[in-house]
């Protein structure tokens, strides 16, 4: 049955009802009598609370549809409206159901574009930093040392304090290099690229522990730089903003045959903050392979990001 139709039956019926009451042994007197009156009120009432009800009943697929557009998150997908009997809201239903289908299909198109495109600048960029800046900054370091080998006494302290300046910022060009392309990943795989990268934010306020299972099944290489960016993100939001003194980056091998990767923190939790950019690059990066991505509280405090990939992500 339409809605329309339905809201035209239920409105209908409590007219039906009123027009019997008219036919009835209650009567009218003029000036009304405070009895008579009461029963009037008392059946305009019990009318409006029969209409109100039946209007709400009716209505209530629509409201739960209204709902589910409220809280559809292309960045957790998979959730559906539930279709209910027949008519327009069934058929409204289906069709927003329909719709977030091309999104998300869409979304997972565009984003794997752009995060390919992404890939590819930081590496342009990489290795731009290393043949050109790195180069520049080495041929600087090597005629700071000349010139301060045959420099007077008085100027050879500034010259070497210019040469340890110029090397600090030599090893940082390295490591941002580093960490715009991960070619550790490329030329030693995931568990050494993850062990490396546990080394590189180890401070001594920040102790980074890696847990890598071994026997752990074979993964493509959009799988393995999924997984590597998430735990470079996870451990790059706890440095930066966790106040945490331990970290625990595990990799290990899920009962459903894929693999998950946390990285668990002791530090003082996100609360009710709101995801700012890397949490949602995290998730996108998490869709682009099917993996699911959960970011919570640790049950003794913390944050817990945990990305498990599905089965066919593990390469026989």
């Amino acid at each position: 049955m339409s809605l329309y139709w339905r809201i035209f039956l239920l409105n209908a019926s409590v007219l039906v009802i009123a027009v019997l009451l008219l036919f009835g042994p209650v009567t009218v007197s003029t000036p009304v009598l405070l009895g008579e009156a009461v029963v009037l009120v008392a059946g305009l009432v019990a009318m409006l609370v029969a209409n109100a009800f039946l209007l709400r009943l009716g209505l209530a697929p629509l409201q739960r549809l209204t709902r589910a557009m409220r809280t559809a998150d292309l960045l957790r997908p998979g959730r559906r409206a539930a279709v209910e009997g027949r008519g327009e809201i069934a058929d409204l239903t289906r069709t927003f159901n329909t719709m977030l289908d091309r999104l998300e299909a869409e979304r997972a198109a565009s984003t794997a574009r752009a995060l390919s495109a992404q890939e590819d600048e930081r590496r342009r960029i990489a290795q731009e930093l290393h043949d050109e800046v790195g180069q520049t900054l080495t041929a600087v370091l090597l005629q700071l040392k000349h010139t301060a080998n045959h420099s007077p006494d008085e100027l050879r302290t500034e010259l070497h304090q210019a040469q340890e300046t110029t090397r600090a910022g030599l090893d940082e060009i390295r490591r941002i290099a580093r960490r715009l392309r991960p070619g550790v990943l490329e030329e030693l795989g995931l568990h050494s690229a993850l062990r490396s990268l546990a080394s590189e934010f180890s401070t001594r306020g920040l102790t980074v522990r890696p847990h890598i299972e071994a026997g752990l099944p074979k993964l493509d290489d959009e799988t393995e730089l999924v997984l590597y960016r998430v735990a470079q993100e996870g451990l790059t939001n706890t440095a930066r903003h966790a106040g945490a003194t331990q970290v625990d980056l595990r990799l290990r091998r899920l009962p459903q045959g894929g693999v998950g990767l946390l990285v668990k923190d002791d530090g003082r939790g996100i609360g009710r903050s709101p995801e700012g950019a890397g949490l949602s690059g995290m998730r996108e990066r998490a869709l682009l392979i099917g993996a699911e991505l959960t970011i919570r509280e640790g049950a003794a405090g913390g944050t817990e990001v945990q990305l498990s990939t599905p089965r066919c992500k593990a390469m026989s």
